[in-house]
């Protein structure tokens, strides 16, 4: 497994790859969150708070995560590299875990800078008494929950196709909906009662972010990023 999770690493930092999302994404943070005018910028909202940051960042998830997940599997299966994989003497759950975790370790580099974020608005802040830490740290807790149900929904939507473009697409569409397709069906008349936007992402990263960290929205994600890795090692046994 740490021979996969070396080589994913490798081939991240060997490429633009990796620069390139860790960069892009601080950049569009940045811009968003302190530059360009509008609802989303710090500096003009009146008050130091991270709020903004942890409502625009799983957007961004949605999209730069499948990005850096789609050659996962895409790749190997487009260059007959999946064969010579399997003959390797490692399990295929190993396999599947070292690839995960290799996008996962990138995502997780590029939300590190923004602890910065935090330290710039406690600055900013009248006084540190009135930043609400428990919020912050239980948002970032939640970032990190998403960040490994997304990863997982993007490395089995790689098994589905060789082509690159279409297995980013398809880890989009699935990663968008079960982040907020749960919430817009439930505004449906026909299923107001029935509360299935607990379903969903969106849902469970709020209650996360409001600092109480419930055991039950951590089994939800947890149960999320194995659900589909299993679908992924599935999907990788028939290949």
């Amino acid at each position: 497994m740490l021979a996969i999770l070396k080589k994913e690493l490798n081939l991240f930092f060997a490429t633009p790859i990796g620069y390139l999302v860790i960069t892009l994404f601080l950049l569009i943070n940045g811009l968003f969150l302190w530059v360009f005018k509008g609802d989303f910028n710090i500096l003009d909202a009146g008050f130091a708070d991270l709020t903004n940051f942890f409502y625009i960042t799983p957007w961004f998830f949605i999209f730069i995560i499948p990005a850096i997940t789609m050659r996962s599997f895409s790749d190997e299966i487009r260059l007959g590299t999946i064969e010579i994989i399997k003959t390797k003497p490692i399990g295929h759950w190993e396999i599947v875990v070292g690839k995960y975790l290799g996008s996962l370790l990138l995502i997780l580099l590029a939300l590190i800078p923004t602890i910065s974020y935090v330290y710039t608005i406690m600055q900013l802040a009248a006084t540190p008494e009135s930043i609400d830490y428990g919020s912050v740290i239980g948002s970032y807790f939640g970032l990190l929950f998403l960040a490994s149900a997304i990863t997982s929904i993007g490395l089995f939507t790689s098994t589905l196709s060789n082509n690159q473009i279409v297995a980013f697409i398809l880890g989009v569409s699935v990663s968008f909906f079960m982040f907020y397709g749960f919430e817009a069906m439930a505004d449906l008349n026909l299923v107001k009662n029935l509360d299935i936007q607990n379903f969903g992402m969106h849902a469970r990263f709020e209650s996360i972010g409001r600092g109480v960290i419930d055991s039950k929205d951590l089994i939800y994600f947890l149960s999320v990023t194995f659900f589909f890795l299993w679908l992924t090692k599935s999907n990788f046994d028939r290949k």
